[in-house]
């Protein structure tokens, strides 16, 4: 390869349509990619160094390939870490190279900027050793990852989403043994995005504290219900059964575990029979089970849900990603699109003396290698 090459790469950001708190209990989920990216430009060394500039933090980061260590104290540098140190263990060689990382996907957003980093980086450094995995292998491994060098513990869902989802559609993917089948996403909706102004950081506690309740509680109820490995096994009877060995607060988070599943079945229906007002009438429910039994909503978020779902043409709205900040997704009509858009607009910036950012929804293609030599 000429090591003065410069290499293109990008992955896009996700957006998940229903199914929040459900990949990391081994439930199901259904997001898709949409047109939104993390670039990375990256140009090979002769050695086995990796630098990274983001442009978008002002900051360079280097680590060595031969000497790739879990840090202590996780930083952004650590995604990208955590990728290269985990495709060697592959048996995957890589080389050194130089990066510059941009992208247009609002970090704590709730769109997946660090997994489309993670999968975007992976893309690149696998293509630059002249190598490649399936894009199912890559998604676990970004998720890995994640996990043990971010410190962050989420489930497969983004990752996946970015490697694996095509153009036009959603997936609806099954996190317990990752069969997926795509979903094409209907002519008679748009599905508008709006950032609330909120930020949340993954591995600040609120998101792991969430992950730990729901293993709580499925080793109580693995106690009592035979074949119970994750809250996905778990009936709606179960839960009112075990209530008081739950206790209040961990019989809530199961309760939207549990509903949240059988939404993710029901959304899937209506975007196949393109049932609108039925995918709107799942999003109110999921927010509603999100903020009041998972909990892990903020005020910021009930107040532009309450907005979008205001406006002429919005039949649902929910909060979406990780939560305690990021932005709401709503279901539109396609005829009335400008006037929601323009009213959720007009109605914040009252609200928060802000103009939010919005984001309409295109399905895309996943992450790829964009330039040739």
């Amino acid at each position: 390869m000429n090591s003065k090459a410069r290499r293109m790469y990008r992955a896009p950001g996700r957006v998940n349509i229903i199914g929040e708190h459900t990949d990391y209990t081994m439930g199901r989920v259904l997001p898709t990619t949409t047109a939104i990216y993390t670039s990375i430009m990256a140009t090979a060394r002769a050695d086995r160094i990796i630098n990274i500039r983001s442009v978008i933090l002002d900051d360079t980061q280097s680590f060595n390939l031969d000497d790739v260590a879990i840090s202590p104290k996780p930083g952004w540098i650590d995604y990208a870490r955590g990728v290269a140190a985990l495709i060697e263990e592959r048996g995957v060689r890589l080389n050194g190279a130089d990066m510059v990382v941009d992208s247009d996907i609002p970090i704590g957003g709730g769109l997946s900027s660090s997994a489309a980093l993670e999968v975007a980086t992976a893309t690149a450094l696998l293509n630059m050793a002249e190598s490649s995995l399936p894009p199912e292998e890559i998604a676990a491994l970004c998720r890995r990852a994640e996990n043990e060098y971010a410190g962050v513990n989420c489930g497969i869902m983004d990752q996946f989403a970015i490697a694996c989802c095509e153009r036009g559609n959603a997936v609806l993917l099954d996190c317990r043994n990752l069969e997926s089948k795509h979903v094409r996403l209907p002519a008679n909706i748009r599905l508008l995005v709006t950032d609330s102004g909120v930020k949340h950081a993954l591995a600040d506690g609120g998101f792991n504290q969430r992950t730990d309740e729901c293993a709580s509680a499925t080793e109580i109820l693995a106690e009592h219900i035979v074949g119970v490995e994750s809250l996905r096994d778990v009936e709606t009877a179960d839960l009112d059964r075990y209530h008081r060995e739950l206790g209040d607060t961990l019989f809530r988070r199961c309760r939207h575990v549990v509903s949240e599943n059988l939404r993710v079945l029901d959304a899937c229906a209506a975007l196949e029979s393109g049932d609108s007002k039925a995918l709107g009438v799942l999003f109110n429910a999921s927010h509603a089970s999100l903020r009041d039994d998972f909990e892990v909503s903020c005020d910021e978020l009930d107040a532009l849900v309450d907005i979008a779902n205001d406006s002429e043409g919005v039949l649902g709205s929910r909060m979406i990603g990780a939560g305690f900040g990021g932005c709401v997704l709503s279901v539109v009509e396609v005829d009335k699109i400008e006037m929601a858009t323009e009213h959720i607009r007009h109605a914040h910036e009252s609200m928060t003396g802000n103009s939010p950012w919005m984001h309409l929804v295109t399905a895309t293609d996943p992450a790829q290698r964009l330039t040739q030599e």
